[in-house]
């Protein structure tokens, strides 16, 4: 099933995002008493994972609102919960929240900051040396319509190799969790993946994986939004004011990300065990840590080329852009700090 046809499924969720669905109780203020926040437990959503570990956001929130997270697997899902009400921001890959914003007609989200920048690949059997070696082999993306299922459609493409949504063409592309992954390169089930890190150089380190392709070569300056921030507009016009809070912790995190990466990426490690229950691998953490740029810009000018990519393969409707970001909030806080501001084109 194509994106499209994914997304309409979501059609009576998406009036309930934009019209005033969920958003929990009340405080005595007219405020929200609780941020419901999505993530996943990927090294490219460190942001949110050293907010949560640290304490970060709950620090900005202050007393009497709690934080409330909930973890995906990728961008369909965090987008139906964002249009169910079920959470009130995520971090999220580019293209689910095109996405969403062209489904609700631009009412549903806005993009309110950057995360990160690279920390995705193609990483293959070692055998697998060229493009063209790919024909007939699967290779596996975390979800279909997923940021990482688009960019590997959109590669193959440019190549002259053919996909369809179903599994078939020159390469049968397998969504499959990222987690499930890791299990069937081991086996041989697969023959490579699109990934983000950590399941990246997981796949290099304990499956001896070739790293066939590094996604930052296919983009100017080798910069391109891999992770943004986003929130639903009916919970965020209704709580600006928790709304500056979470960015502020948001800015937080990525300071220290940058700051001390080497203490960063224990409190990362410590987050993910908590989060799968299994630390990654010191020379796992190191690498993922070095392919990654955390930044509050989103790298707009990367998210229309996604966009189109992903219309040229078929699994998204053109869409106009024009409003899917509001950074005023974090150009008002980096602004409090000294620092440049962020434009959104």
């Amino acid at each position: 099933m194509k994106i499209r046809a994914v997304v309409a499924a979501l059609a009576l969720t998406v009036t309930a995002a934009a019209c005033g669905g969920g958003g929990g109780g009340t405080s005595a203020e007219g405020g929200a008493k609780e941020v419901r926040l999505g993530y996943f437990p990927n090294i490219t959503h460190a942001t949110a994972l050293v907010g949560v570990e640290k304490g970060l956001f709950a620090k900005h929130l202050g007393n009497g609102v709690s934080l409330k997270t909930s973890t995906f697997n990728a961008g369909p899902a965090a987008i139906e919960a964002v249009f169910s009400g079920a959470i009130d921001a995520t971090y999220i890959g580019p293209n689910p929240a095109i996405n969403a914003w062209a489904k609700s007609k631009g009412k549903a989200i806005k993009i309110v900051a950057g995360a990160a920048s690279g920390g995705v690949y193609l990483v293959t059997k070692p055998e697998i040396a060229s493009v063209q070696d790919l024909k007939g082999k699967k290779i596996a993306t975390p979800q279909l319509g997923n940021t990482q299922d688009v960019a590997l459609r959109y590669w193959l493409k440019q190549n002259g190799l053919h996909t369809d949504t179903k599994g078939g063409g020159d390469v049968h592309i397998v969504p499959q969790e990222n987690s499930q992954t890791l299990q069937t390169f081991a086996t041989g089930d697969i023959d490579g993946a699109w990934v983000p890190e950590p399941f990246a150089s997981r796949l290099v380190v304990e499956s001896k994986g070739r790293v066939l392709v590094d996604e930052r070569d296919l983009w100017p300056g080798r910069q391109f939004v891999i992770t943004h921030l986003i929130v639903r507009q009916e919970w965020a016009s209704r709580n600006p004011g928790l709304l500056r809070k979470l960015i502020e912790g948001h800015v937080e995190a990525t300071r220290y990300l940058n700051d001390d990466p080497k203490a960063a990426a224990g409190t990362v490690n410590a987050a993910i065990q908590k989060l799968t229950q299994k630390p990654l691998k010191p020379e796992v953490l190191d690498s993922a840590f070095k392919n990654i740029t955390f930044t509050d810009d989103p790298i707009a000018s990367s998210l229309t080329a996604s966009a189109q990519h992903a219309v040229e393969v078929g699994l998204l409707e053109p869409v106009n852009l024009d409003g899917i970001y509001d950074l005023k909030i974090l150009n008002e806080v980096l602004a409090a700090q000294g620092r440049q501001s962020i434009k959104d084109r």
